[in-house]
C-alpha cells in the first residue's frame, strides 16, 4: 500500500512536467513560450515546496508516520522544477552568458532573490539522502532549516516582479507564513515545560 501511494505521489509530481513537454511539443505554450515555461515551473516549485512543508503538520494532525516518506520526494521535485525554472532563464533570457548573469544579479533584485532561493535549495537536495542524514547527524536538521529561508526568498522573488498584481505572491506568502507559524508555535509549546521546570528549580 505504501509503495503504491509513493508511486502515485511521484507520478503526480511528474504530471506538470509531462504536460509542459506536451504543450511545448504541440506549440501550445502561448505567444511567449519562454515566459509561460518559466512561470509554470516557478509556480510548481513553490507549490511543491509548500506541500513539502505541509508534511510535518499533516503527520501531527493524522498521527500517520508514513506520510513523512513523501517529504523527501516533494522537496526534490520542488528543486527539480526550480532547476527547470533557472535553466529556462539561462537559456532564453541570457543565453548562458556568465557576464550577463552577473549583470542581471546586480541590477535586478528579484533575480537575486530567486537565485538565492535556488542556491539555498541546492545543498538541501544534495544532502537529502538517508546516508547524508546519518553522516551529518544533528547538523542535517540545522542545515535543512534553510528551506524556510529559501521559501521566503522564492515568495519575495515572485512578489518583487509581480508589480501591480500582488494577489498571487501574497497568496503564497500567506501559505508559507501559516506553515512557519505552525512550527514556531509547536516549538514554543515544546519548550514551555522545560522552561517551567528550570524556573521551578
Amino acid at each position: 500500500m505504501q509503495r503504491s501511494i509513493s508511486a502515485a505521489v511521484i507520478a503526480l509530481c511528474l504530471l506538470p512536467f509531462v504536460w509542459l513537454v506536451y504543450t511545448a511539443a504541440v506549440g501550445s505554450l502561448g505567444p511567449d513560450p519562454a515566459k509561460a515555461l518559466m512561470h509554470s515551473t516557478g509556480e510548481w516549485s513553490l507549490r511543491l515546496l509548500a506541500l513539502c512543508l505541509l508534511i510535518s503538520p499533516l503527520r501531527a494532525w493524522t498521527g500517520w508516520p508514513g506520510v513523512m516518506k513523501w517529504r523527501r520526494t516533494l522537496g526534490l521535485f520542488a528543486f527539480f522544477y526550480g532547476c527547470i525554472h533557472f535553466v529556462s532563464f539561462l537559456q532564453f533570457y541570457i543565453g548562458w552568458d556568465a557576464a550577463a548573469l552577473g549583470e542581471e544579479l546586480a541590477e535586478r533584485p528579484y533575480i537575486t532573490l530567486g537565485f538565492g532561493a535556488w542556491i539555498l535549495m541546492l545543498p538541501l537536495a544534495v544532502t537529502s539522502t538517508r546516508k547524508m542524514q546519518q553522516r551529518l547527524r544533528g547538523n542535517w536538521r540545522r542545515l535543512h532549516r534553510l528551506v524556510y529561508l529559501a521559501a521566503l526568498l522564492a515568495c519575495l522573488h515572485l512578489l518583487w516582479q509581480a508589480r501591480s498584481d500582488l494577489g498571487e505572491a501574497l497568496y503564497y506568502l500567506g501559505i508559507f507564513a501559516v506553515l512557519l507559524g505552525w512550527r514556531v508555535r509547536r516549538y514554543w509549546l515544546k519548550s514551555r515545560p522545560a522552561a517551567t521546570v528550570r524556573s521551578g528549580n
